[in-house]
């Protein structure tokens, strides 16, 4: 038995945010730079208030300080910008218990249509889940990938191939997911070697929608000690998926790795200690749990010092 669980409403289509009619008494939620990139003077919003300092990577203590800066009478949370602006937005709207508008401006990590959190604490990433995290209405307009930097569209790019990948591969996956995240890899494949960014947003949906029903796996969870790190979670992933494709010999990952070599990302390494880098990342039963094949520990230390000897190609 399986269940699907999506967004009540996905509006998908370029400049369908200035189409969209907000409601008034918003709070905003998103990054420093939506006023400068114009973001919020695109919207059209009206009536709102406006809190614009979520950090990459956020934390829960952020989820916090809005909770207390901002009275609870607001109609709508609006959530705008990356991963980081929409899994505080969600976090926020469901301690508030508000409808949530989520609109994505980088196209990798899917928040907008999953029901999945990842903040910080206590310093370490942790993943929530939850169906009152889900949003109400997702809108995705590919017009914010015109501007945005190469580094961005990268990072986010090969996040989404991540996800749609592990996921494809997960325990939980079924013949929904798989035919979803199979769909997701070709649209984005595509998009990053003909240069069709704009196309990173319909695979990004698609994959949300798959790995959001299903689970990602062991690249995932090998990952987040390299964001503890400072590293950007697209980065980490482009590593710590690619080793995990071939310890699950998954048959994404001769064109997983390929898009890795074809994007030229820069070699990372991890300063943590491998031991106990490992028990962090063995605690992370979400994401091991569903993975294709049981990993022990003298596994993942295999696999971190493949990544920091730079042996991964």
């Amino acid at each position: 038995m399986y269940t699907i669980r999506q967004p009540k409403k996905i509006i998908f289509g370029i400049n369908s945010c200035q189409n969209f009619e907000f409601p008034e008494n918003i709070l905003l939620i998103t990054s420093s730079g939506a006023k400068s990139r114009g973001w919020i003077n695109y919207l059209g919003v009206k009536n709102f208030d406006l809190f614009d300092s979520v950090e990459p990577n956020p934390s829960i203590e952020t989820v916090e300080h809005i909770l207390t800066e901002f009275s609870q009478n607001f109609s709508v949370v609006v959530g705008l910008g990356g991963g980081s602006s929409l899994d505080v937005a969600k976090f926020v709207a469901s301690k508030m218990k508000k409808p949530k508008i989520l609109i994505p401006t980088t196209f990798g990590s899917g928040s907008e249509v999953t029901r999945i959190s990842v903040l910080k604490v206590n310093g370490k990433k942790r993943s929530f889940h939850d169906d009152k995290l889900l949003s109400d209405i997702s809108i995705i307009d590919p017009f914010f990938v015109r501007d945005a930097p190469m580094e961005i569209i990268k990072n986010s790019a090969i996040d989404a191939c991540a996800q749609c990948t592990e996921a494809f591969d997960s325990k939980l996956a079924n013949y929904y997911t798989k035919f979803l995240c199979n769909k997701a890899f070709d649209i984005l494949e595509n998009a990053i070697l003909e240069n069709n960014y704009e196309d990173l947003a319909y695979g990004a949906l698609i994959s949300g929608l798959g790995f959001g029903n299903s689970s990602t796996t062991l690249g995932h969870a090998l990952s987040y000690v390299y964001s503890n790190e400072g590293i950007s979670h697209g980065h980490a992933l482009a590593f710590t998926t690619t080793v995990a494709h071939k310890f699950n010999n998954s048959q994404f990952y001769d064109r997983f790795k390929y898009l890795v070599k074809n994007l030229n990302f820069s070699p990372i390494n991890l300063e943590l200690d491998l031991n106990e880098a490992t028990k962090l990342i063995q605690l992370d039963r979400k994401h091991l749990d569903y993975n294709p094949k049981e990993v022990s520990d003298s596994d993942i230390v295999n696999l971190l010092s493949l990544i920091n000897s730079q042996q991964v190609f």
